[in-house]
């Protein structure tokens, strides 16, 4: 399989396709014997789990965090990206001395199923044709997500992590695993999430899909057998979502009016201004380093995350004689995930008594503030893991001490 017709004109893209297949990080395979069953119905047959790790599993195996990955994202959360070159995606937020900190913890992040860096997804060969799933792959749920995690928790001898993190879709995945596997996860950090998605945000989903699909290089699904890739299409979703990542006051703050590199409109449909400059780029080079078959399961896979449905309507339900401490995080220019999302899952989790903490930070950096420099954020989080890893018994971290990757 290989991309050969947009291959030397995009190298970037084949090297984010030799990832999928040839991951440069760890995996393991589950095999015919062990097939996932997956809540739309649908089986997986094999499954292969690509993975990082971060610091040293104790020998109590007490001090593991899994970081769970928002929709762009992989397991390359605190190394240097095989494709791009460039630090990970929460490498202000994982390292020595940083927040999740690796001299302490061992901190591991997979990536989903349905994604395209190694773990099994749409861009994987089906072994039953020898050809890429396409659209073939099985319709997945955030659910599916966590229970192929759990497996791989199993594989490392993880009973009991002392704590799952994540935010945006990461968030998703950390309210399951603690709803489902409550016994498995003694502290919870949930970040600019929600326990379902809105009518808005399952819009712009489906604004993002057609756009993939109404490429004519996404040849239904088979563009890898052409060897194109619908870059275009997937370049214009990225970049209406990416707009939903931000907040107003960011966008002004940074670009206002502002002309790029010229004195005057052109009276054109060039790039006249920064903001459109800068969403291009964001668009287009998101299509080196993601499938655009994995964006549409993906995003399918979060507009139909529904924890109130899973218990009834009653979002309490999910977190019934829950012995896990909870902290939700949110951030008030976060539009995509407002503050009134977190609040219902705080509302919830404190109609069954859980322990639970709940901060609303100021930032005008909007969705995206769990990506980015945010000291009260940094602070937040620190504090609460280092509280529940004392709960817990660690030793607390050595001076000066340096982690190493296992």
């Amino acid at each position: 399989m290989s991309v050969q017709h947009d291959k030397e004109r995009f190298p970037k893209t084949q090297q984010r396709i030799a990832q999928a297949l040839q991951p440069e990080s760890k995996c393991f395979q589950f095999g015919a014997d062990a097939p996932l069953e997956l809540d739309g119905g649908g089986v997986l047959p094999s499954l292969t789990i690509a993975y990082q790790t971060y610091g040293e599993l104790n020998a109590e195996r007490s001090n593991a965090i899994l970081v769970c990955h928002a929709l762009t994202g992989d397991q390359h959360a605190a190394n240097v990206h095989p494709v791009t070159g460039k630090p990970g995606w929460w490498s202000t937020m994982v390292g020595p001395g940083k927040p999740v900190d690796t001299t302490r913890y061992f901190v591991l992040c997979a990536n989903i199923i349905g994604g395209c860096m190694g773990s099994t997804g749409p861009g994987s060969i089906d072994p039953a044709t020898g050809r890429p799933y396409g659209l073939d792959f099985p319709v997945i749920t955030i659910g599916d997500m966590v229970r192929a995690q759990v497996r791989l928790l199993d594989h490392l001898g993880i009973d009991k992590l002392l704590a799952v993190i994540g935010g945006s879709m990461g968030g998703m995945q950390v309210l399951e695993l603690a709803a489902k596997y409550g016994e498995r996860v003694f502290a919870a950090v949930a970040i600019a999430t929600s326990a379902r998605h809105s009518s808005q945000n399952i819009a712009f989903h489906e604004v993002g899909r057609q756009a993939v699909m109404a490429d004519p290089k996404w040849c239904g699904g088979r563009y890898l057998e052409e060897g194109v890739i619908p870059r275009k299409g997937l370049a214009v979703a990225r970049m209406a979502a990416h707009i939903t990542y931000l907040s107003d006051a960011a966008l002004q703050d940074k670009f206002g009016r502002q002309l790029q590199d010229r004195e005057g409109l052109t009276f054109g449909f060039d790039a006249d201004f920064q903001v459109e400059s800068y969403l291009r780029y964001q668009g287009y080079g998101f299509v080196d380093r993601f499938d655009a078959n994995s964006y549409l399961y993906i995003t399918r896979a979060m507009d139909y995350f529904d924890l109130h449905a899973d218990y009834d309507g009653v979002l309490a339900n999910a977190f019934k004689g829950t012995k896990t401490r909870f902290c939700v995080v949110s951030f008030t220019s976060d539009w995509l995930y407002p503050t009134r999302e977190s609040r219902q899952i705080v509302q919830a989790l404190n109609a069954v008594a859980a322990d639970v903490s709940f901060v609303e930070i100021e930032s005008d950096k909007g969705h995206d503030a769990f990506l980015l420099e945010e000291p009260e954020f940094f602070a937040t989080v620190s504090g609460f893991l280092n509280a529940a890893a004392e709960r817990r018994g660690l030793a607390p971290a050595a001076p000066n001490s340096e982690s190493r990757t296992v």
